[in-house]
Parts: structure tokens; sequence; C-alpha cells
């Protein structure tokens, strides 16, 4: 058995070597920071460093939930999170599709090229990009507006238009990444079960409907779950950069990230930063959870685990 294990072993090895790159960057990135964790918990003081700092307990959470602004902003992360979770499925299906249904390979990978393109573009350049748009004396749209002879709109001051801006944004510049692992999908059906159902009649939308976007089902899943342990973290650039940390806006663009980043800022708590951090990181460990369990019992062959 050991000759065995060791046979297999030496055969699987250069999987391991393979994987080790990947592993140990997860491991220095993603697994050795949780010990920052206690940091939540104690009232941090330099001087004394993290493990000799006073315990605080939970007190250092009072902020998030005492704070008069906790719904607000609650409320805004789960929102705008669930508003970009369907916009963007619904968008890199729709781009994944129609690059699926080009035939000439410098066609495919010129449409690739533009709709991957936002997603490299710095938060930075795209704030600029927006407030080119809709500036109040040079934007494009009030110098539209003006040209023909109507009045200006102060983008930057009222709070109504930003939800729909934010969700475009944040569309334009995630759903080109999205859809490739969408197209990925598409791509690696049967041909054979295009064929069929050509023979038997069916045009080009009834074998989008009901060949590929259900064999899409298990795709959109995974990702939908991935996305929601996520749902309570929110882009600092798209709500902070891009509206141009407007004290009009706040309503309409605070979210718990941006909400803590303001608090640390204004009171250097870093304490009370961790531990918002830490809260998030539950709730989304829950939200995987439950969405899990959900789809486990109704489409198990879909389930993460």
């Amino acid at each position: 058995m050991n000759g065995k294990k060791i046979k297999l072993f030496r055969k699987a090895l250069p999987l391991y070597i393979m994987v080790l790159p990947g592993f140990v960057y997860l491991l220095i990135n993603n697994y050795i920071p949780m010990f920052g964790i206690v940091i939540a918990f104690k009232n941090l003081n330099f001087s004394k460093g993290i493990l000799k700092s006073d315990w605080a307990g939970f007190s250092n959470f009072e902020y998030l939930f005492k704070a008069p602004d906790a719904l607000l902003v609650t409320r805004n992360t789960l929102l705008y999170n669930t508003a970009f979770i369907i916009v963007n499925t619904f968008a890199a299906i729709l781009i994944a599709i129609l690059l699926s249904e080009l035939r000439s390979k410098t066609k495919v990978k010129l449409f690739q090229s533009c709709v991957l393109i936002p997603s490299l573009i710095s938060i930075i350049i795209i704030s600029y990009l927006t407030y080119a748009f809709f500036s109040g004396r040079t934007g494009f749209i009030n110098g539209s507006l003006t040209a023909s002879g109507r009045e200006a709109i102060s983008f930057y001051t009222e709070p109504k238009y930003w939800p729909g801006i934010l969700i475009f944004i944040n569309c334009w510049k995630g759903a080109g990444y999205s859809s490739i692992i969408y197209l990925a999908a598409i791509l690696g059906i049967d041909q054979e079960m295009y064929e069929a159902a050509e023979i038997d009649g069916a045009t080009r939308w009834s074998k989008i409907r009901f060949i590929t976007l259900p064999l899409l089902k298990s795709t959109v899943i995974t990702l939908t779950l991935m996305s929601i342990g996520r749902i309570f973290y929110s882009d600092f650039g798209l709500f902070y950069q891009v509206p141009m940390n407007s004290g009009a806006l706040i309503n309409a663009t605070n979210t718990i990230d941006t909400y803590v980043y303001r608090g640390l800022i204004e009171l250097g708590d870093i304490s009370m930063s961790s531990a918002a951090c830490v809260y998030q990181s539950l709730v989304g460990f829950v939200l995987v959870l439950a969405a899990n369990r959900i789809t486990r019992k109704y489409s198990a062959e879909n389930a993460l685990f």
C-alpha cells in the first residue's frame, strides 16, 4: 500500500508543483492575514502591539449598529449589490451569446478585447470619464441639453440620478469580464445538440432558449453564489471616487465600505474598521451557506457543496 501511495505521489508530483505557487499566494494573501481578526475585539495600541492591546469585547461593533446611518448604508449596500448581480448576469449572458454567434475568429477576438477593456481601466480614470459626461458646466450631457435649449442638470447635487448611473458604470466595467466565463461555458456545449435542433427546424432564438440558456444554469448558479458571498462588500472606488465624494450624494452613494472609511479618516480607529470587516465576512459566509442550502434543496447537482 505504501509503495502504491509513493508511486501515485510521484506521478502527481508535477501537478503539486504547478499548484504550489497558487497555494502559497492564497496562504500569504488570504489566510495569514486572518490573524488580524483579533484586532476587531481589541482597543489597538501600537505601542503595546496587537497581542498586548486591551480587550474591547464587542464594543467596536457598536459603531456599525448604533450609528444613525447604519440602516441607510446597510440598505444601500444590499440593494446595490443585488442590482449589480441581476444586471451584470443578464448583460454578461447576452454578450456571451452574441459573441458565440460570431463565426469569424478575428471578429470574436476584436469584440472580446472591446468588452474586456473597461475592466482594465482604473476607477480613477472612470471617475474622470464620468465627470466629463455629467459635469454641470462642461459635461457632454449638459452641453447637449443646453445646445437643444433645455435646462442643465446638476448631477453632482441630485442623488436621484446616481443609482442608475452607478449600476450602469458597474455593468459597463464588469459584465465584459464575466461574459468570458459564460462564453467558455457556451463553447463547451456539444455542437451536435445545435445541429440536431437545426435539422428539426429550430430557429436561432429557439436554440438559445431551449439549449444554451438551460445548459448555462449551473454556471449562473455558481457565479451567483460567489457574488452573494460578497453582497455586504462594495466597490469602494465606485462609490467614493466616481461620485467625487460629493456630500450632496451621501444618501445615494454611502455604503458600508465608504461609511467605515469616512469614520476611519475622522476617528482614526483601526479596531472599528476591523470590526466592520469581520461583520461583512460573517454575514457573507452565512449568506453563502443559506443560498447554497436553498440551491441544494431544489437543484442538488448545481450546489457548491
